[in-house]
């Protein structure tokens, strides 16, 4: 687990600040766990859900006049890891009913990152009992029991809420799966355990797995997306400042890496010309052309991304901004998979 390096969350230039910055928000969160668990027939236990307002549901303006929703479809996006406290406050897991922890999920990434799909569905984000940062990167022993066993509770909670949707909202629709981060430590496993050897996995429009690596074998009947418009298929990558590796991913199996520009992968090269629009940390204005999108081995690469102030910006590694550098190109993939799902 050691190469899911921590500082993917230390530069925090195009979205998620100290939990201080949603404390404003935290006052819509009054709400308690019976017994620590989360209870998904409740909406509380939901970042996002179609029978509520929520952050997902928000569209950039300049898309708002252009933008519908197809309730078709549904999407079940798992988060990232917002439990970032150094000293884990809570222990291992984090709660499902902190309030300030929750205004931090709910705008930041549901905000974010899962609204790149408010378009194409429906979307469901439960929340979990998610494992603390630290998790990724053990260092005794004690330190990797700890951490296996705080990734279990968190899946068994995703598990709980994606068999509560299934049973309670699904009615037969295709299903998007979409995460990052942590929440693809997760999807993955959702995706092996529910649908790779099971009729459901004929309901798959596609999984968008990103920000960790998702293994070529990882899946025997889900294959990597190979064109823009395959179906029942996985993308997946990691973004990085061109030319730099990190050790640990020099030492991994192979893995899926999709471009998330040309979704094609005989065109693993992309000029950030056909970039159609990021969202940096003003959720309300697409900047285009920000970044291009380049596979070589294991590593999805861009160029510095070109916007104003991009002198102060001197991270290489962008894990982040997997959703946000290429945002709008994501939300028309999404519905583009849509439309090819439905012809079939």
């Amino acid at each position: 687990m050691k190469y899911h390096h921590i500082y993917f969350y230390l530069t925090l230039f195009f979205l998620v600040g100290c939990a201080n910055k949603y404390h404003r928000f935290a006052s819509n969160y009054q709400f308690k766990a019976i017994n620590g668990k989360p209870d998904y027939s409740q909406l509380n236990f939901w970042a996002a859900h179609p029978y509520k307002h929520d952050p997902s549901d928000s569209i950039p303006k300049p898309l708002v006049a252009i933008s519908t929703v197809d309730s078709s479809v549904d999407v079940f996006f798992i988060h990232p890891t917002t439990y970032t406290s150094a000293n884990k406050e809570f222990g291992n897991n984090a709660p499902v009913d902190n309030a300030d922890l929750n205004a931090k999920t709910d705008y930041s990434t549901i905000l974010y990152q899962a609204s790149v799909f408010n378009q194409a569905g429906r979307i469901f984000a439960p929340r979990y009992r998610q494992a603390n940062i630290q998790a990724y990167y053990p260092i005794t022993n004690t330190d990797t029991t700890e951490a296996i066993a705080a990734f279990e509770l968190a899946y068994q909670d995703i598990k709980t809420a994606f068999n509560y949707y299934l049973e309670h909202f699904n009615n037969g629709r295709p299903i998007i799966i979409a995460s990052h981060s942590q929440g693809t430590t997760h999807a993955k496993r959702l995706l092996k355990e529910f649908f790779d050897t099971t009729a459901l996995k004929n309901k798959l429009v596609a999984a968008y797995l990103v920000g960790i690596p998702v293994e070529t074998n990882w899946l025997t009947n889900i294959k990597p997306c190979e064109t823009p418009t395959q179906t029942g298929c996985v993308c997946s990558w990691r973004t990085f400042k061109d030319g730099y590796q990190p050790n640990y991913v020099a030492k991994e199996t192979p893995v899926i890496v999709t471009n998330p520009l040309t979704w094609d992968s005989a065109k693993p090269l992309a000029s950030r010309a056909i970039n159609k629009g990021s969202i940096l940390l003003n959720f309300n204005k697409l900047v285009p052309k920000v970044a291009d999108a380049n596979i070589t081995g294991n590593i999805l690469w861009t160029r510095k991304p070109h916007f104003f102030g991009n002198i102060f910006y001197t991270s290489k590694n962008y894990h982040i901004a997997d959703y946000n550098l290429y945002y709008i190109n994501i939300r028309e993939n999404a519905n583009e998979r849509i439309k090819a799902f439905f012809k079939h």
